[in-house]
């Protein structure tokens, strides 16, 4: 097959989870087809990022969007019928490079990721597949609870608008892939519409067991501008360790994460670190006795729960977090509903080493068997020769109608 991707961020380097998901599809895709990629940027992409993308697609078009365009494109769309995130990734000039790319390629099959990307592809008569990666639309609904007035009034907003989007997409699409059943579960659909389960996978030669000294207690990592990784941090640094001191009070954090928040930032002191961006993640998982990820907000899979899962990291995390996982809780995982029970959790992994590595071999076991990436990439594979028999039965019945 001949597959045209469309992406809101160039894939590489992999510091978000949208990109990861989207790198290691293209790459396992590009093994029995022809990927050409179409990607937006507001920021200058390195060479060295397209050099990697070049091992797996056959050509790379990308259109840059000014972040200052993209913003007056927010305000624009504020004042529309429009979500503010589809109007912070659209323009007029990417949209006719688009058309120009889409017609000299000549794809089999059109691979949207999010619907943020769905402007480019609603309008192609090609077969084309829209991957919602999470439900949007869920992650506002969360994050409107913490908030008041304004802000409130605009995550209300985008929050209508997304669902708006979603319920669109189930009429544009001839297929539809979500990450979890749980998010599937919240996206609104149209009547007998199917949303397939794709999940994202581990990359198992990279985040392989490692025996390296155990320097930290604790750590939590993520992208520390993301508004749900923000509140499980400072949920962790002023809510869960002041209950786990109280046990152990040399017991230290390390917060490990991209560009963090000056709150983020603030929960800095003696006993906990904020190490900002990181060039390799693994040994912050590595040198760790205990991973936590106590998520309050957001939707779709974390993607750093799985990581240190399969380095060998004995994890702590919520039911938010565990319910796109489905580990089991007391061999795989531990689960805590709030501060006290995430508190005795790590307490309890710090106290009992046995019980750090039985939950720590389980937990490796369990991603091994259901996170692969070549196994996602032959289901994606499978989906999208789907979607073009759908689109041409349906070409088929439209001309017998005629």
């Amino acid at each position: 097959m001949k597959i045209l991707v469309i992406l809101p961020r160039f894939p590489f380097p992999l510091e978000k989870g949208d990109k990861l998901r989207a790198y290691h599809q293209i790459r396992t895709l590009s093994n029995n087809n022809e990927v050409f990629l179409f990607a937006l940027s507001h920021k200058s992409v390195p060479e060295y990022a397209i050099a990697e993308m070049r091992k797996y697609c056959k050509e790379i078009h990308l259109v840059r969007l000014p972040r200052l365009f993209a913003a007056c494109n927010v305000i624009r769309n504020f004042f529309g019928t429009r979500s503010l995130q589809i109007g912070y990734w659209d323009s007029k000039k990417a949209r006719n490079q688009f058309r120009q790319f889409e017609a000299e390629v000549n794809p089999d099959v059109i691979y949207a990721q999010m619907v943020r990307t769905m402007i480019y592809a609603a309008h192609s008569v090609r077969p084309k597949v829209l991957d919602f990666q999470d439900a949007l639309s869920m992650n506002l609904e969360r994050r409107m609870s913490k908030y008041r007035g304004l802000r409130y009034f605009a995550l209300h907003y985008e929050f209508k608008m997304l669902r708006s989007a979603e319920y669109n997409a189930c009429g544009i699409f001839d297929a539809l892939t979500i990450i979890s059943e749980s998010d599937s579960d919240a996206v609104p659909r149209h009547k007998d519409t199917e949303i397939e389960i794709v999940r994202n996978g581990v990359d198992f030669d990279y985040f392989r067991h490692d025996l390296s000294e155990k320097k930290n207690s604790v750590v939590f990592c993520g992208n520390m501008q993301y508004a749900p990784n923000i509140d499980a941090a400072r949920f962790l640094v002023n809510d869960i360790m002041p209950r786990v001191w109280k046990v152990y009070p040399d017991a230290n954090v390390v917060i490990a994460g991209a560009t963090p928040k000056p709150s983020v930032k603030r929960l800095e002191n003696s006993r906990v670190t904020v190490t900002g961006s990181v060039e390799d993640i693994r040994p912050y998982y590595a040198q760790s006795e205990v991973f936590v990820a106590p998520m309050r907000l957001g939707s779709g899979l974390q993607n750093k729960i799985l990581e240190a899962m399969s380095m060998g990291v004995p994890c702590v995390t919520t039911p938010l977090a565990n319910d796109t996982i489905g580990a089991v809780s007391g061999e795989d995982i531990l689960i805590g509903n709030n501060a006290d029970e995430l508190a005795d959790h790590i307490i309890g992994l710090l106290k009992d080493e046995p019980l750090r590595s039985r939950i720590a071999e389980n937990a490796s076991e369990f991603v091994r068997r259901h996170f692969s990436w070549e196994a996602t990439g032959e289901q994606l594979q499978t989906i999208l020769q789907n979607a073009i028999m759908t689109h041409e039965n349906h070409e088929e019945v439209e001309l017998e109608d005629e």
